[in-house]
């Protein structure tokens, strides 16, 4: 393998042939360079295609301009390769897209150019007339997935006047359109929704999922949108800002004196709800600035943003949030369940050890069935957790939900080692306590084929971990 001086003294020389083509070649090599090296994942050979077909500012997109992928090739020198596996295109080594960072005067300003590109495909006659019904066919247009996902990553990365100029002349109409679709079915919890279910989103709703300040800013100015609208869950555009932790947006929203910083979404879930449960510390900071914001208020099943910011292990919204006197760190919501309890279930070891040193939070409180945040840590087979638990004189390591089953009973049944071993050194556990319906650990542990938990309920003396 050649040393870096070599491999860059190669590289420019093919970038300069590349450069030196005849007719649309150069145009299409350095194109091709451009989005494989910028692109957020990696392109299939069609989409690539596509977007080296798209004429800037256009609002037809012309089939007859996409390049074959040979010709393709053959316009970037050797430089690129086609992965026939996964049908993508990439550089031909992974130095050549080191030597591109390392030269940013090769592209200017790559990503305004690519968010031009991705906005007048989606601002195209074909695009346009795609249904957002059902499933539409949309193999003609392998370029509009990346472009609905991706196109506003690049404009706030880069925004030209241009890029500002094509995103305002798509949103500040109606923007349900497809493109809608593919962004929201990537967004946690909508994957499996209904394709005609996304509507309405607005083009507000839109700049401020992407965090586009300038955007953000002309719309509500030029008096589009309701700044407080709800999209087709009930969320304002603050909310989704918070969502996607874009303070910058945030922050400008909140300038506005209409503004509702506290308002729900038909779930009952805030901004600051959103901004806790995605670990966005400095947008929790922000929204907590404002008296009108609760940071205890719970959503229609009784989760409070504490909730959440427990359930994801996010340490540093926890002690945010347990530094405000309103928060009640032992909350219980629909189901009996804890911040704590969460928390223990999910393994988040410290966000544990935060809660436990708040005052105010019983560590062996149950939910409405019976299991207290020992039963979830010991189902799951979190060793750490359950051993933070034990160390403290409240936690009862027998204790049964509604059902008879205790903390042994489901490590015995999930096959937990660990755990197990940890529960028997307990003399207080019993390890051939029944449960309502007469099943023991030691039984479940065999019919389900745990045989090193077993042996270690056949003989629980040996078994008796010396740190306990």
């Amino acid at each position: 393998m050649a040393d870096g001086a070599e491999l860059g003294a190669v590289y420019g020389a093919a970038i300069a042939r590349i450069k030196a083509q005849d007719g649309d070649k150069s145009r299409l090599g350095m194109a091709a360079l451009l989005w494989i090296s910028h692109a957020e994942r990696p392109l299939r050979a069609d989409e690539l295609c596509h977007a080296l077909a798209v004429e800037l500012g256009s609002t037809d997109f012309n089939i007859d301009n996409v390049p074959s992928v040979s010709t393709l090739a053959s316009c970037c020198q050797g430089l690129i390769a086609i992965d026939k596996e996964a049908s993508t295109v990439r550089l031909i080594h992974f130095t050549l897209q080191e030597y591109l960072s390392g030269h940013p005067d090769i592209f200017s300003r790559p990503h305004s150019a690519m968010a031009e590109i991705c906005l007048t495909y989606l601002s195209s006659r074909q695009v346009k007339a795609l249904s957002t019904c059902l499933s539409p066919d949309t193999r003609a247009m392998p370029f509009l997935e990346y472009c609905s996902v991706y196109w506003g990553v690049h404009a706030k990365r880069e925004l030209s006047d241009c890029a500002r100029s094509l995103a305002l002349e798509l949103l500040k109409g109606n923007y349900d359109q497809i493109s809608t679709r593919f962004l929201l079915a990537r967004v946690d919890g909508f994957a499996h929704w209904e394709s005609d279910a996304f509507f309405p989103f607005s083009g507000l709703h839109c700049a401020a999922f992407f965090g586009i300040i300038e955007v953000v800013t002309t719309l509500i100015g030029m008096g589009c949108y309701d700044i407080n609208g709800g999209d087709f869950s009930g969320r304002t555009p603050l909310a989704w800002a918070a969502h996607n932790g874009h303070a910058g947006v945030v922050k400008t929203l909140l300038e506005w004196e209409e503004v509702d910083p506290d308002k729900p979404n038909n779930y009952g879930r805030t901004p600051l709800t959103h901004a806790a449960r995605f670990g966005h510390e400095r947008v929790v900071k922000i929204l907590l600035e404002r008296e009108e914001v609760n940071p205890n208020k719970p959503n229609n099943y009784g989760f409070t943003p504490l909730s959440f910011a427990a359930q994801e292990g996010h340490q540093g919204v926890v002690k945010i949030l347990l530094a405000r006197e309103e928060v009640n760190p032992d909350k219980s919501n629909k189901y009996g369940r804890t911040p704590l309890s969460y928390a223990a279930g999910f393994g988040h070891e410290g966000v544990v050890k935060i809660l436990l040193e708040r005052g105010g939070v019983n560590p062996d409180k149950p939910s409405d069935s019976g299991w207290t945040p020992l039963t979830y840590a010991a189902l799951e087979g979190h060793e750490g957790v359950v051993k933070i638990l034990l160390e403290r004189e409240e936690v009862n390591p027998d204790k049964p939900n509604n059902y008879g089953w205790t903390p042994l009973t489901y490590a015995a049944l999930e096959g937990h080692e660990g755990v197990v071993k940890i529960l028997l050194g307990r003399e207080e556990v019993n390890p051939d306590k029944p449960d309502n319906y007469g099943s023991t650990p030691l039984s479940l542990a065999t019919a389900f084929g745990h045989a090193r938990v077993v042996a270690l309920l056949n003989s629980r003396q040996a078994a008796i971990p010396s740190t306990i």
